[in-house]
């Protein structure tokens, strides 16, 4: 870890070095340089989906480091928002370490970057309302970390919703949370829209939940790896709802070559906000509840026939089919997942499982052999020939990256979380009460 600040370390916020990769080979000729390494659209069949629905007429808020609306990838997708780090040099369209702006282009990014060729945002119709909450871990550390970043996220999450936004994306943690903060969740559901929150990425280590992720309301998401099994890293417990890639991402960023490969339940926490953009653009007339509801009814599940795993909760969001195939979307007015009712019966929420045991862990991944590394995103030069790193002639710039991991081989779990994009076995109308099912195995991706 190369910070010792406990309010970094309850962020999950860890400092790491940021190198140019310069990918060997000759120049690449086109624009699908970028694009075809980009494996999480391939998997999840982007540009079938984008002849039916890119996003458009959907505001995802991005509550997060601010976004720089000047990189090419993101140029005229993204909105005046509101700026809460107030110390912070800039306003909201100032990225203070490198993390919203990649997590808005993971969600909008249109593909229209340098002479290279662009990286695509998996909802590329999308606007982006960015809102910028205080860098905490420049401040105090203990309960005024804590206190800012618990006031700040229900500050903004209040905002997103008052200006239109439907999809609110939070790839943020913190150790601690407020009543506040469940109060401005409840305010977002009651006004028509869905909060998406990152699980974080202590999975491997001692797993303890976080905020906002763990509050009523909020949709959890899990990542996973190519292999469409839990990222090791990723945390895991009844605070996660969904799933989504979240390994290797290569998306649009601020600085460098404005290119950046991560890993991390930040990524696919903006995914799974991008897919329920590209629902709602496709059914206007929806509600937050119906949106979520075929979410949940069209993820693939475990192929173990589980209806619910605490690694990929019900399943990894298939967006192709809620668009192609979404059954049905249910009553408008009731909450298809089950903790806010617990929450009102005041019955106690289950802890998460640690990492070292749990009633899931027969199915969670062996621990790899080798150490997973720090955190890394990468900045990508493409075309160059060569690999420099730190004292060979590329200087390495330092970033914090919050909910972003590099994540290392791991062995094969019990069960294979199947991201499949053929049609469910059954897809019953209201979940969770009757969770979606799993996929069928061998669906061809």
């Amino acid at each position: 870890m190369g910070a010792t600040s406990a309010a970094i370390a309850r962020r999950g916020a860890v400092l790491s070095s940021v190198v140019a990769l310069l990918l060997v080979g000759a120049p690449p000729a086109h624009a699908d340089s970028v694009r075809s390494r980009q494996w999480h659209l391939d998997v999840m069949r982007a540009e079938q989906m984008w002849k039916t629905s890119t996003g458009e007429n959907v505001t995802v808020a991005v509550i997060d480091s601010g976004v720089d609306a000047s990189v090419p990838d993101l140029q005229g997708r993204v909105l005046k928002g509101k700026d809460l780090a107030t110390d912070s040099p800039g306003d909201e369209h100032t990225d203070y370490n490198n993390h919203g702006t990649g997590i808005a282009g993971l969600i909008a990014g249109t593909g229209n970057g340098g002479g290279s060729g662009g990286a695509f945002g998996l909802a590329p119709g999308s606007k982006i309302l960015p809102i910028r909450v205080t860098d905490s871990e420049s401040k105090s550390m203990g309960a005024t970390a804590d206190r800012y970043f618990n006031d700040d996220v229900s500050v903004a999450i209040r905002f997103a919703v008052d200006q239109g936004a439907k999809v609110i994306n939070i790839s943020l943690g913190n150790n601690v949370g407020s009543q506040r903060l469940r109060d401005s969740v409840r305010y977002a559901l009651d006004e028509g829209s869905l909060v998406f929150a990152a699980a974080g990425n202590s999975g491997d280590k001692d797993n303890a939940i976080e905020y906002p992720v763990g509050t009523p309301g909020v949709v959890g998401v899990g990542s996973v790896g190519k292999d469409f099994r839990r990222a090791k890293s990723s945390q895991y417990g009844p605070q996660v709802d969904l799933a989504a890639p979240g390994v290797d991402a290569i998306h649009a960023c601020s600085g460098g070559t404005q290119l950046c490969e991560s890993s991390g339940t930040s990524d696919a926490t903006a995914l799974a906000s991008a897919s329920a953009a590209l629902t709602w653009s496709k059914h206007p007339d929806w509600t937050n509840n119906q949106v979520l509801r075929v979410m949940l009814n069209t993820a693939g599940g475990p192929i173990s026939g589980k209806k619910r795993s605490d690694g990929i909760g019900y399943g990894i969001v298939r967006p192709r089919i809620a668009l192609k195939t979404p059954g049905d979307p249910g009553p408008a007015d009731v909450y298809p997942l089950p903790d806010l009712a617990a929450a009102a019966s005041e019955a106690p929420s289950p802890q998460p499982s640690k990492a070292g045991g749990g009633s899931d862990q027969g199915e969670e991944p062996a621990a790899a052999a080798a150490d997973e590394g720090s955190n890394t995103t990468l900045w990508l030069g493409l075309g160059i020939g060569a690999a420099a790193l730190v004292g060979g002639g590329v200087t390495a710039a330092v970033l914090r990256s919050r909910r972003r991991k590099a994540v290392a081989a791991q062995a094969p779990p019990a069960y294979q979380p199947q991201y499949g994009y053929g049609q469910p076995q059954f897809q019953p109308p209201y979940p969770p009460t009757s969770p979606p099912p799993g996929a069928p195995e061998n669906t061809p991706l």
